[in-house]
């Protein structure tokens, strides 16, 4: 283990961003157990305020990314000050994505069900730096022989294909199976040679004379979501936190306005 950390991680200079990662997560959990925390009432923890505003844990964040991200590149990727860079960008990345659906939507939406996209950002990041980290790259490494060279070009070649069929599947609108599949190359191969979701780019552009896939591809659709939403949700609440759950508005006529200034008034 330790050779294969060495030759893989610490050679190529990869240690930052091993560190990175790490901080990422870490940042990311210590967030949601304390704005869980906060959410019940329980614990020494508040929201912080300033002037009567709410500062959002993204507003760090963008700072510690920042100051992080251009001392990381400033340093290059050897030496104490690379790594001390990578983590506080490492904790600056884990709050501002953890806010993320925040700033998509720029409103407080972190437990409503719009939120879920936090969480849904924050795995596909944490998995691709994954990917990126783990990659068996031949360059950086000092003294390789023939043989390890001809294996780590093998596993690029292979990288090489299955991001090709990960790029049909995101394409297909299959985003989910696109980042996993860079990863698990089964899971790239199904995304690519099954039907499309209905409104992806390639449905849109090769289904259009097509009905009869373009009706299969919203059946197919229709039962993977009802087969996979409650888990997805289920793993979504563990990690992130249940939504609230906000009283749908009855149907009927909007309220009346309120009644203007009488006359005279201003």
């Amino acid at each position: 283990m330790g050779h294969w950390l060495y030759r893989n991680i610490v050679e190529p200079g990869k240690l930052p961003l091993l560190l990175a990662l790490a901080a990422f997560v870490l940042t990311f959990l210590v967030t949601r157990v304390i704005t869980r925390l906060i959410r019940a009432g329980k614990g020494p923890f508040g929201n912080v305020r300033a002037g009567g505003m709410h500062i959002h844990h993204v507003v760090p964040g963008v700072v510690l990314g920042v100051f992080g991200g251009f001392g990381a590149v400033a340093s290059g990727r050897h030496g104490f000050g690379a790594a001390a860079f990578a983590v506080v960008f490492g904790v600056g990345a884990g709050l501002v994505l953890d806010e993320f659906a925040l700033i998509l939507h720029l409103d407080d939406v972190y437990w409503s069900e719009a939120g879920r996209k936090s969480v849904e950002v924050v795995v596909l990041t944490a998995a691709l730096v994954g990917l990126v980290l783990a990659g068996f790259s031949p360059f950086g490494v000092n003294d390789v022989t023939p043989g390890e060279l001809q294996d780590r070009g093998t596993v690029i070649t292979g990288v090489a294909v299955n991001f090709l069929f990960s790029l049909v599947a995101l394409v297909k609108g299959k985003l989910r199976m696109a980042v996993f599949g860079v990863i698990v190359p089964f899971v790239a191969l199904i995304g690519a040679v099954r039907l499309a979701r209905p409104g992806s780019y390639w449905a849109r552009r090769l289904y259009r004379r097509r009905p009869r896939a373009r009706a299969r591809a919203v059946r197919r659709a229709l039962r993977h979501d009802r087969r996979w939403a409650g888990p997805r949700r289920a793993l979504q609440d563990w990690i992130g936190g249940r939504p609230d759950v906000r009283p749908a508005r009855l149907p009927g006529p909007p309220p009346p306005p309120p009644p203007g200034p009488g006359p005279g008034g201003e």
